[in-house]
């Protein structure tokens, strides 16, 4: 019971560490999901509890493997259901298939709203994600779906690790992300600048030139996703040659494809600071420049905010006091 309420908390198979601050945050232990694996790939599973008019929350991010992920979650809405919950609420922190969101060639598919369908028809209440790739995602569902920023966590740090910022810029990436870069810039109160690049094909990008002064500046470059990391790193190279001193990253979802963590590890980046929205690999978690901050505080309060009917910004307020690193 919470606040009068029946209520359920589970988690899947794609982010245990996330899921069990969430838990502690939040008051609520796990039920349990036996997950079944069958020989020929396919997915099954049982929930050893009634969930008959429960609120049921579970955790699931659809990061690598992404396919199996959502399957994961599909499946375990049907059965949810099937059960007769009176509400499913997923915790999605990275939304997978979020950068295809439009058709940028012809006959490519729209993959975000085919996902987004997937998850209505499965019967889910409701979507809690951290920083899509782009918000207008939020108009594929018919169903509430809270976007959260990770913006004021990742802010805090910086706020609170370094004493003085008068030297400081933040740079977006590129022309999409500056909106998000100049909500970073305005809680820490400094200058904005933003790097022109083009992408020759996927996963590759060309830095053009630099939009402001960033000579004799220490530099922090804002981005929701971190892929493979070409783009981070060309672009701290790019900063360096044009006088920055130092820089440092902050990005959400720490997706590091690939050879990612080598890459920053022998790059010129001097901190990347990401959430735990992924779960890292073992090698990126042996990085000494990959820093990793816990949106589980967030998510933990989220859920009692829910379940009492109080709005969701309330939890911004005193997000100075969710701050979780992981070393």
């Amino acid at each position: 019971m919470l606040k009068d309420r029946k209520v359920k908390l589970f988690a899947l198979s794609s982010n245990k560490q996330l899921a069990e601050i969430i838990s502690q945050s939040s008051g609520l232990p796990f039920s349990v999901v036996d997950m079944i694996k069958f020989a020929d790939g396919e997915i099954g599973l049982n929930i050893e509890e009634s969930v008959r008019g429960h609120h049921v929350f579970v955790i699931q991010s659809t990061s690598n493997p992404a396919n199996e992920h959502l399957m994961e979650l599909l499946i375990f809405a049907d059965a949810v259901k099937r059960a007769s919950a009176k509400s499913l609420t997923v915790i999605m922190p990275y939304f997978g298939y979020s950068r295809q969101d439009r058709k940028s060639k012809s006959r490519q598919p729209i993959t975000a709203k085919l996902v987004a369908d997937l998850i209505q028809v499965a019967g889910i209440d409701r979507v809690i994600s951290i920083d899509l790739h782009a918000a207008q995602i939020q108009g594929f569902f018919d169903i509430p779906i809270d976007n959260f920023p990770a913006a004021p966590l990742l802010a805090n740090y910086f706020k609170k690790n370094i004493t003085d910022l008068s030297d400081f810029i933040i740079v977006s990436p590129d022309h999409g992300g500056a909106t998000r870069a100049r909500i970073f810039a305005n809680i820490l109160d400094v200058p904005l600048a933003i790097i022109d690049k083009r992408r020759p094909e996927p996963n590759k990008a060309e830095v053009m030139s630099i939009i402001g002064k960033v000579s004799g500046k220490k530099c922090i470059m804002v981005d929701d996703i971190i892929d493979t990391a070409g783009t981070l790193v060309a672009g701290a190279e790019a900063l360096l040659e044009a006088g920055a001193t130092e820089v440092y990253a902050a990005a959400t979802h720490p997706v590091f494809s690939l050879d990612a963590s080598d890459r920053i590890n022998n790059s010129v980046l001097k901190k990347v600071v990401v959430t735990d929205t992924i779960a890292l690999s073992e090698k990126a978690k042996s990085c000494d420049k990959i820093l990793q901050v816990s949106m589980g505080p967030l998510l933990g309060n989220s859920i009692k905010h829910i379940v009492d009917d109080k709005p969701i910004s309330q939890i911004f307020d005193i997000i100075e006091t969710f701050v979780v690193v992981e070393e």
